[in-house]
Protein backbone atom coordinates (compact mmCIF):
# COMPACT_ATOMS: atom_id res chain seq x y z
CA UNK A 1 0.00 0.00 0.00
CA UNK A 2 1.26 3.45 -0.87
CA UNK A 3 2.10 5.48 2.21
CA UNK A 4 0.06 8.64 2.65
CA UNK A 5 1.68 12.02 2.16
CA UNK A 6 1.22 13.04 5.78
CA UNK A 7 3.60 10.32 6.92
CA UNK A 8 5.63 10.37 10.09
CA UNK A 9 8.72 11.37 8.14
CA UNK A 10 6.97 14.31 6.53
CA UNK A 11 5.54 15.40 9.85
CA UNK A 12 8.90 15.38 11.59
CA UNK A 13 10.38 17.25 8.64
CA UNK A 14 7.77 19.99 9.06
CA UNK A 15 8.96 20.52 12.63
CA UNK A 16 12.52 21.27 11.58
CA UNK A 17 12.21 24.93 12.49
CA UNK A 18 11.25 24.01 16.02
CA UNK A 19 12.75 27.03 17.71
CA UNK A 20 10.68 29.50 15.68
CA UNK A 21 7.51 27.41 15.84
CA UNK A 22 7.79 26.94 19.59
CA UNK A 23 7.92 30.66 20.13
CA UNK A 24 4.90 31.28 17.94
CA UNK A 25 2.89 28.40 19.35
CA UNK A 26 3.02 29.70 22.91
CA UNK A 27 1.53 33.05 21.91
CA UNK A 28 -2.04 33.70 23.03
CA UNK A 29 -4.04 34.64 19.94
CA UNK A 30 -7.13 36.60 21.05
CA UNK A 31 -8.31 37.00 17.44
CA UNK A 32 -8.77 33.24 17.06
CA UNK A 33 -12.19 33.10 18.74
CA UNK A 34 -15.52 32.30 17.08
CA UNK A 35 -18.91 31.03 18.13
CA UNK A 36 -19.67 27.31 18.01
CA UNK A 37 -22.86 28.05 16.10
CA UNK A 38 -20.87 29.23 13.09
CA UNK A 39 -20.01 25.63 12.29
CA UNK A 40 -23.53 24.49 13.08
CA UNK A 41 -25.00 27.01 10.66
CA UNK A 42 -22.58 26.67 7.79
CA UNK A 43 -19.54 24.42 7.46
CA UNK A 44 -18.06 26.47 4.65
CA UNK A 45 -15.46 25.55 2.05
CA UNK A 46 -13.00 28.01 3.61
CA UNK A 47 -10.98 27.58 6.77
CA UNK A 48 -12.30 29.28 9.91
CA UNK A 49 -10.13 30.70 12.65
CA UNK A 50 -9.17 28.26 15.39
CA UNK A 51 -11.56 28.86 18.33
CA UNK A 52 -8.74 28.95 20.92
CA UNK A 53 -5.02 29.62 21.16
CA UNK A 54 -2.52 26.97 20.08
CA UNK A 55 -1.52 26.31 23.69
CA UNK A 56 -5.07 26.25 25.08
CA UNK A 57 -5.43 22.45 25.05
CA UNK A 58 -2.24 21.72 26.93
CA UNK A 59 -1.18 19.46 28.53
CA UNK A 60 -3.30 17.01 26.51
CA UNK A 61 -2.32 18.45 23.11
CA UNK A 62 0.87 20.50 22.99
CA UNK A 63 1.05 23.93 21.37
CA UNK A 64 3.44 22.98 18.59
CA UNK A 65 1.27 20.06 17.49
CA UNK A 66 -1.78 22.33 17.41
CA UNK A 67 0.04 24.98 15.39
CA UNK A 68 1.35 22.53 12.81
CA UNK A 69 -1.92 20.62 12.67
CA UNK A 70 -3.98 23.76 12.06
CA UNK A 71 -1.65 25.96 10.03
CA UNK A 72 -0.02 23.25 7.88
CA UNK A 73 -2.20 20.17 7.58
CA UNK A 74 -5.69 21.69 7.87
CA UNK A 75 -4.72 24.74 5.82
CA UNK A 76 -3.44 22.42 3.12
CA UNK A 77 -6.75 20.58 2.95
CA UNK A 78 -8.65 23.86 2.56
CA UNK A 79 -6.30 25.03 -0.19
CA UNK A 80 -6.49 21.76 -2.10
CA UNK A 81 -10.28 21.65 -1.71
CA UNK A 82 -10.53 25.10 -3.32
CA UNK A 83 -8.40 23.86 -6.23
CA UNK A 84 -10.58 20.76 -6.65
CA UNK A 85 -13.76 22.84 -6.58
CA UNK A 86 -12.40 25.17 -9.26
CA UNK A 87 -11.31 22.28 -11.47
CA UNK A 88 -14.60 20.39 -11.07
CA UNK A 89 -16.89 23.41 -11.43
CA UNK A 90 -18.34 23.39 -7.92
CA UNK A 91 -20.01 26.68 -7.05
CA UNK A 92 -18.91 27.17 -3.46
CA UNK A 93 -21.26 30.15 -3.07
CA UNK A 94 -24.38 28.04 -3.58
CA UNK A 95 -23.27 24.46 -2.87
CA UNK A 96 -23.19 23.10 0.68
CA UNK A 97 -20.11 21.15 1.68
CA UNK A 98 -22.25 18.52 3.40
CA UNK A 99 -24.22 17.92 0.19
CA UNK A 100 -21.01 17.57 -1.78
CA UNK A 101 -19.73 14.98 0.66
CA UNK A 102 -23.00 13.05 0.47
CA UNK A 103 -22.34 12.67 -3.26
CA UNK A 104 -18.57 12.34 -3.07
CA UNK A 105 -18.49 9.26 -5.33
CA UNK A 106 -19.23 11.58 -8.26
CA UNK A 107 -16.04 13.55 -7.69
CA UNK A 108 -12.30 13.04 -7.90
CA UNK A 109 -10.00 11.47 -5.33
CA UNK A 110 -8.58 14.94 -4.70
CA UNK A 111 -12.06 16.21 -3.83
CA UNK A 112 -12.75 13.23 -1.57
CA UNK A 113 -9.47 13.50 0.34
CA UNK A 114 -9.49 17.26 0.75
CA UNK A 115 -13.23 17.80 1.11
CA UNK A 116 -13.21 15.22 3.88
CA UNK A 117 -10.01 16.58 5.36
CA UNK A 118 -11.37 20.10 5.52
CA UNK A 119 -14.78 19.14 6.96
CA UNK A 120 -13.29 16.73 9.48
CA UNK A 121 -10.83 19.25 10.86
CA UNK A 122 -13.35 22.09 11.05
CA UNK A 123 -15.53 19.75 13.12
CA UNK A 124 -12.62 18.43 15.18
CA UNK A 125 -11.57 21.86 16.46
CA UNK A 126 -15.10 22.49 17.72
CA UNK A 127 -15.33 19.07 19.38
CA UNK A 128 -12.67 20.22 21.85
CA UNK A 129 -12.36 23.08 24.30
CA UNK A 130 -9.95 24.11 27.06
CA UNK A 131 -10.55 22.87 30.57
CA UNK A 132 -11.65 19.55 31.98
CA UNK A 133 -14.62 17.96 30.25
CA UNK A 134 -17.59 16.77 32.26
CA UNK A 135 -19.85 13.96 31.13
CA UNK A 136 -22.63 14.70 28.64
CA UNK A 137 -25.97 15.75 30.08
CA UNK A 138 -29.61 16.02 29.11
CA UNK A 139 -30.83 14.61 25.79
CA UNK A 140 -27.34 13.61 24.67
CA UNK A 141 -26.68 11.63 27.83
CA UNK A 142 -30.06 9.92 27.51
CA UNK A 143 -29.43 9.06 23.85
CA UNK A 144 -26.03 7.58 24.70
CA UNK A 145 -27.57 5.46 27.45
CA UNK A 146 -30.30 4.22 25.09
CA UNK A 147 -27.86 3.34 22.33
CA UNK A 148 -24.93 1.93 24.32
CA UNK A 149 -26.29 1.05 27.74
CA UNK A 150 -24.04 3.50 29.57
CA UNK A 151 -21.60 6.32 29.01
CA UNK A 152 -18.68 4.09 30.00
CA UNK A 153 -19.66 1.48 27.40
CA UNK A 154 -19.87 4.18 24.73
CA UNK A 155 -16.52 5.60 25.79
CA UNK A 156 -14.88 2.18 25.53
CA UNK A 157 -16.36 1.51 22.07
CA UNK A 158 -15.32 4.93 20.79
CA UNK A 159 -11.81 4.61 22.21
CA UNK A 160 -11.44 1.15 20.67
CA UNK A 161 -12.57 2.51 17.29
CA UNK A 162 -9.71 4.99 17.40
CA UNK A 163 -7.12 2.63 18.84
CA UNK A 164 -7.92 -0.14 16.36
CA UNK A 165 -8.07 2.03 13.22
CA UNK A 166 -5.23 0.64 11.11
CA UNK A 167 -3.06 3.44 9.73
CA UNK A 168 -4.58 6.89 9.54
CA UNK A 169 -8.21 7.80 10.06
CA UNK A 170 -10.94 8.90 12.43
CA UNK A 171 -13.24 7.61 15.18
CA UNK A 172 -16.83 8.89 15.14
CA UNK A 173 -20.01 9.13 17.16
CA UNK A 174 -22.72 9.22 14.50
CA UNK A 175 -26.44 9.84 14.51
CA UNK A 176 -28.00 7.62 11.87
CA UNK A 177 -31.00 8.69 9.73
CA UNK A 178 -33.31 6.79 12.12
CA UNK A 179 -31.86 8.81 15.05
CA UNK A 180 -29.84 6.04 16.67
CA UNK A 181 -26.31 6.72 17.90
CA UNK A 182 -23.52 4.44 16.68
CA UNK A 183 -19.74 4.38 16.86
CA UNK A 184 -17.71 3.85 13.74
CA UNK A 185 -14.31 4.53 12.21
CA UNK A 186 -13.24 5.69 8.75
CA UNK A 187 -9.90 5.55 6.95
CA UNK A 188 -7.87 8.55 5.82
CA UNK A 189 -10.13 11.64 5.58
CA UNK A 190 -13.41 9.85 4.90
CA UNK A 191 -16.39 10.52 7.14
CA UNK A 192 -19.92 9.16 7.69
CA UNK A 193 -21.54 11.86 5.53
CA UNK A 194 -19.98 10.33 2.43
CA UNK A 195 -21.99 8.04 0.19
CA UNK A 196 -19.03 5.66 0.13
CA UNK A 197 -19.00 5.27 3.91
CA UNK A 198 -19.96 1.90 5.36
CA UNK A 199 -21.87 3.63 8.19
CA UNK A 200 -23.79 6.74 7.12
CA UNK A 201 -25.19 9.53 9.23
CA UNK A 202 -24.41 12.87 10.87
CA UNK A 203 -21.05 13.04 12.67
CA UNK A 204 -21.61 14.33 16.19
CA UNK A 205 -18.12 13.78 17.59
CA UNK A 206 -14.92 13.07 15.70
CA UNK A 207 -11.42 12.12 16.85
CA UNK A 208 -8.41 12.51 14.55
CA UNK A 209 -6.06 9.53 14.90
CA UNK A 210 -3.63 10.47 12.15
CA UNK A 211 -0.09 10.51 13.56
CA UNK A 212 0.25 14.23 12.90
CA UNK A 213 -2.45 14.81 15.53
CA UNK A 214 -0.40 13.36 18.38
CA UNK A 215 3.07 12.13 17.38
CA UNK A 216 5.23 14.93 18.79
CA UNK A 217 3.92 14.37 22.31
CA UNK A 218 2.86 10.73 22.31
CA UNK A 219 5.07 9.15 19.60
CA UNK A 220 3.57 5.71 18.88
CA UNK A 221 1.36 5.68 21.99
CA UNK A 222 -1.97 6.36 20.33
CA UNK A 223 -3.95 4.82 23.24
CA UNK A 224 -2.43 7.38 25.64
CA UNK A 225 -3.44 10.22 23.32
CA UNK A 226 -7.00 8.89 23.10
CA UNK A 227 -7.33 8.31 26.84
CA UNK A 228 -6.18 11.88 27.58
CA UNK A 229 -8.27 13.39 24.78
CA UNK A 230 -11.51 12.64 26.65
CA UNK A 231 -10.62 15.52 29.00
CA UNK A 232 -11.08 17.97 26.11
CA UNK A 233 -14.44 16.93 24.66
CA UNK A 234 -16.87 19.81 24.18
CA UNK A 235 -20.11 18.01 25.03
CA UNK A 236 -22.18 21.16 24.60
CA UNK A 237 -21.15 21.34 20.95
CA UNK A 238 -21.82 17.63 20.44
CA UNK A 239 -25.28 17.97 21.98
CA UNK A 240 -26.18 20.87 19.66
CA UNK A 241 -25.46 18.70 16.63
CA UNK A 242 -28.06 16.10 17.58
CA UNK A 243 -31.32 16.24 15.68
Amino acid sequence: MKKNTSSRRDFIKVTGHAGVAAGLSMTILPSLVKAENEFLADSAFTQHALPYAYNALEPVIDAMTMEIHYSKHATGYAKNLAEACAAEKVNTNSEKLENLLRNISKYSTKMRNNGGGHYNHELFWQCMRPGTAAKPEGNLAAAIDRSFGSFETFKTQFSDAGKNRFGSGWAWLVQTPDHHLVVTSTPNQDNPLMDISEVKGTPLLGLDVWEHAYYLKYQNKRPDYINNWWNLVNWDFVAKRMM
